[in-house]
């Protein structure tokens, strides 16, 4: 076998290893309260693995990517919200907040919600169909770079503030909170919540794989010529706008599903999770990961949810600035993000080592 056939396939043994760190290292060492709180970096990271595809691979920098995370939040929690409603009051029950906030009436658009089917349809559909029409209206009209950037951006920051004056529907500025149970099983039994721990991993899995083989498909080196010479690709008859148009739906899908395995989770969904301030958060996880590997988008975004966490435990009022000036830093002196490092240390490795052999066989 070829020395290149064997680098091939380098990202087969990476995605093993990450495997049997997640499912097998993780749940044997850390407690349950950090087994959570890595559950919902994985949801990050699975938001991230798709915008490694649309910025890293197709150079559309996505900045609303919380608008589809907060879709499939908010339609799990929308069913978590009624099962949690019917387990107390017969099938035709409201959510508490609807009670509390409003005359006890439901909106039409909640009820489908009732049923596990639809919602799992809804959580893979909606993005999707929403994407496609967004993205059909603004790759079609050319627009890219920095206007993209600003618009996605934009959509953030509309969604956010559409869920936050919606507070008789959608729990307004509190979000959607206090679920009991997930699809029958009760949230409270640590057991259940290893068990979600664990399709959240596993799902971190599939999306890497799945994007390694687009990576390697004809569509991934379509992706990366789209990106860098988009007028030759039109040249030779494709339309760009066709590949940005798949690898954006791929990506809002991919951060759907991050936003409904994160509200089990982290036991709520809220306006501050889907907002710019949050899309960004995953932008600079990307950043700080590298946008251009197939690891880097995931492993930044794990190493934002640690840094997050212990930050704000050790430093409750100067995490937020200490993170900041970590990220300058980081980007700064290693702008390719830090899965570039492992390249750098083989290359200088194999320089040093023809170095130390020529010098052995010096005679003396």
């Amino acid at each position: 076998m070829s020395a290149r056939r064997v680098q091939s396939y380098l990202p087969v043994l990476g995605i093993a290893v990450l495997a049997v760190l997640l499912l097998l290292v993780a749940p044997a060492v850390l407690s349950p309260f950090r087994l959570g709180n890595l559950g919902k970096y994985c949801a990050w990271a699975i938001a991230a693995v798709g915008i490694g595809l649309a910025w890293g691979r197709g150079g559309m920098l996505v900045m609303g990517q919380g608008v589809f995370f907060g879709l499939g939040g908010y339609a799990m929690a929308m069913h978590l919200k009624l099962e949690a409603a019917m387990a107390t009051g017969g099938p035709h029950a409201v959510p508490d907040f609807m009670v509390l906030y409003g005359d006890g009436t439901m909106p039409w658009w909640w009820e489908p919600f009732r049923s596990a089917a639809f919602t799992l349809f809804a959580i893979i559909v909606l993005p999707a169909l929403a994407s496609a029409v967004l993205g059909y209206a603004i790759f079609k009209r050319r627009v890219k770079g920095a206007y993209f950037a600003i618009l996605s951006q934009a959509l953030a920051v509309t969604f956010a503030t559409l869920l936050i004056a919606t507070i008789m529907q959608t729990g307004g500025f509190n979000g959607l909170n206090n679920f009991t149970s997930f699809f029958g099983y009760n949230l409270y039994d640590p057991a259940n919540k290893q068990f979600i721990y664990t399709i959240v991993a596993c799902l971190l899995i599939a999306c890497l794989v799945i994007v390694w083989q687009l990576y390697r498909s004809r569509f991934g080196e379509l992706l990366v010529a789209t990106r860098d010479a988009e007028e030759r690709v039109r040249f030779l008859g494709y339309d760009p706008a066709n590949v940005k148009l798949g690898a954006f739906v791929i990506a809002a899908v991919m951060a759907s599903i991050g936003g409904a395995m994160f509200a089990p989770i982290a036991g709520i969904i809220s306006p501050s999770d889907v907002d710019a301030t949050a899309s960004i958060w995953l932008i600079a996880g990307v950043a700080l990961g590298g946008r251009g590997s197939l690891f880097g988008p995931a492993l930044g975004a794990l190493a934002v949810g640690y840094g997050q966490s212990t930050l704000s435990e050790s430093f409750p009022n100067e995490w937020n600035y200490l993170q900041g000036a970590l990220f300058i830093v980081v980007l700064l002196l290693i702008p390719a993000g830090l899965t570039s490092l492992l390249p750098r240390a083989w290359e200088a490795l194999r320089r040093i080592r023809p170095w130390r052999r020529s010098k052995e066989v010096q005679p003396t």
